[in-house]
């Protein structure tokens, strides 16, 4: 008589990186449910629920998850905090693995939509500035053709032109210097609300040893620059903050 074979180890996967929030349950194979929310202030108050909503419509228990993917940043620090502090709280709580993917990677992934690329992610970063990255996908693996980093959109265009110039930006840095990014890409960018949730290319892309890094309770997120408060201690001290998150 054959038996039932075990269902599969479910993981949940969290981002708040950007205004648009997301979580996604499933596996790297197989994403069940994910869901985006809005409101860069409303991420406190709503991951919680949102989590709950999204395990609830999949017909996953919380008991089943095993083990936790966080966006990675780099993006706003209040929200990287955010889902971090609720990640490594549940990882804690149950004793589960956690592992990030960097939010830019994930954001890439999902616009990519089975294109192997180039494209580029761009998270609006204040002040002139962008977090962006760029990367190629392939089967089973992804290629880094620019780093995450801090940039303006004219330098990265300098960094990738032809052959490396993306075939599509994403993301609300991306929209917000729209003609820069038409002049280089020759195409407009999309928003993150257009894509399917940065969460679900999280849990896909946590598979991949050159995509995920394991945490432990001491890790942090690529935060991308110091927060305000950092940046005027340190100017007003002379000095680097001590255990700084930079």
């Amino acid at each position: 008589m054959s038996r039932t074979p075990p269902p599969p180890p479910m993981w949940l996967a969290i981002d708040t990186a950007t205004e648009i929030g997301s979580v996604a349950v499933g596996t790297p194979e197989r994403v069940v449910g994910a869901r985006s929310m809005r409101g860069a202030r409303q991420h406190a108050a709503q991951i919680v629920p949102l989590i709950q909503e999204v395990l609830e419509n999949s017909g996953v228990q919380l008991a089943q998850i095993s083990g936790l993917v966080v966006g990675d940043g780099p993006g706003s620090f209040t929200g990287l905090r955010i889902s971090w502090a609720v990640a490594k709280g549940l990882a804690q709580e149950r004793e589960l693995p956690l592992v990030a993917v960097p939010s830019l990677l994930g954001a890439a992934h999902a616009a990519a939509g089975g294109q192997a690329g180039p494209i580029v992610a761009c998270f609006d970063a204040l002040r002139g500035q962008v977090f962006a990255a760029i990367y190629k996908f392939f089967p089973g693996r992804v290629e880094t053709v620019v780093a995450p980093g801090l940039f303006e959109v004219r330098d990265l265009a300098q960094i990738a032109p032809p052959p490396d110039r993306p075939l599509l930006a994403v993301g609300d840095g991306a929209q917000r210097y729209t003609a820069e990014i038409l002049d280089w890409i020759g195409r407009l960018p999309v928003g993150l609300d257009t894509v399917p949730p940065i969460a679900a290319s999280l849990l896909t892309l946590s598979a991949l040893e050159t995509a995920r890094r394991t945490l432990d309770a001491s890790s942090e997120p690529i935060y991308g620059r110091p927060a305000e408060a950092q940046v005027k201690w340190e100017a007003r001290h002379g000095r680097p903050l001590p255990h700084s998150s930079r």
